[in-house]
């Protein structure tokens, strides 16, 4: 196993990180949801090569809930900055459906030029990639599809990066679904999550509750090829949040459940690659990892801690909120 070590102790007006990105500059960016105070609102930060963070901007809040819950984030080739604002992750039935993308054109100081809402109406929006054109976004629910055996529908949307207030169904008839996912484990009934594309364009989506990593190849025309599992390991990967590929085509993958980090080499194979127990994440330890990030010669990984239950080591929210850092 290798060590985990603190890369940042984050502001104190951050209680749940997740989503990364590097933006034009090479600084790191952090998407907050802020979802253990219902009073706080979701912010992006930025961080330097030391951990030094500072708030970028607040997300401009949904109208009728007063609060972002921005997840997944990505930039596109100007550096717009897509989001998703998953509203109802707490699956509080007043904040059910009301899950946005939005799309920012924000200053380096910090200054929203212009937000477009490219759909809305969404369950549940978690992670989001840009690549040629469209974003891709993972729904890790699509619980107005009923299954006769009962069991968890997810999807990944493709909207266009020019669309604009798409109004999603959160059924299997709505046009923008690009994928979808059965997730098999009656224990953990939770979808789509992490995404990404490798060097060939191929994309990756972890389908959470049952651990495992699908590989999506694309027709000539674009459209959906083969959608299969490529990973799964149970003994070494208990549950797929974020993911990303190093240089060499290595999958880091968040073991949110576990409070581990694991590795899927170009063959598919799955090695857990560190872990923690439950821990506050101050000392260095894994705590909850939400998305890991390749950056500066290193896996830099957000520390979620606030999901508790007889899966997950994780047992309780605590302060501050943290980033920790390995070597590749």
């Amino acid at each position: 196993m290798r060590d985990t070590k603190l890369f940042s102790v984050l502001p104190e007006y951050v209680c749940t990180p997740d989503g990364m990105a590097i933006d034009r500059h090479g600084n790191l960016i952090l998407s907050c949801p802020n979802y253990a105070r219902d009073d706080w609102s979701g912010m992006v930060l930025r961080l330097d090569r030391q951990g030094k963070a500072e708030k970028w901007f607040d997300v401009p809040v949904h109208p009728e809930t007063k609060v972002a819950r921005n997840m997944g984030i990505a930039f596109d080739r100007e550096w717009n900055i897509y989001l998703c604002d998953n509203q109802g992750w707490s699956e509080r039935p007043e904040l059910l459906y009301k899950g946005r993308v939005l799309k920012l054109k924000v200053t380096d100081q910090g200054e929203i030029l212009e937000t477009t809402v490219v759909a809305d109406g969404m369950e549940h929006p978690n992670g989001i990639r840009v690549k040629d054109g469209y974003m891709y976004v993972t729904q890790s629910y699509l619980h107005p599809e009923k299954r006769e055996d009962g069991k968890l529908v997810s999807c990944v949307y493709r909207f266009g990066l020019e669309e604009r207030d798409i109004h999603v169904t959160n059924t299997l008839a709505d046009p923008h679904i690009f994928a979808t996912f059965v997730s098999q484990n009656p224990d953990c009934q939770y979808g789509a999550d992490g995404i990404v594309f490798d060097k060939a364009g191929n994309l990756y989506v972890g389908n959470f509750g049952d651990g495992a990593v699908y590989r999506i190849t694309f027709r000539e025309d674009g459209s959906l090829g083969e959608n299969e599992i490529f990973a799964q390991d149970p003994a070494q990967l208990q549950s797929t949040d974020g993911m990303i590929f190093d240089e060499e085509g290595n999958l880091y993958i968040a073991d949110f459940s576990a409070n581990a980090i694991a590795k899927v080499t170009p063959d598919g194979r799955v090695e857990r690659i560190a872990q923690s127990p439950d821990c506050t994440g101050v000392d260095g330890g894994l705590d909850q990892p939400g998305e890991p990030i390749v950056w500066d010669g290193r896996l830099i990984v957000s520390c979620f801690d606030l999901v508790t239950g007889p899966d997950k080591v994780n047992s309780k929210h605590e302060m501050p909120a943290t980033l920790v850092q390995m070597t590749l």
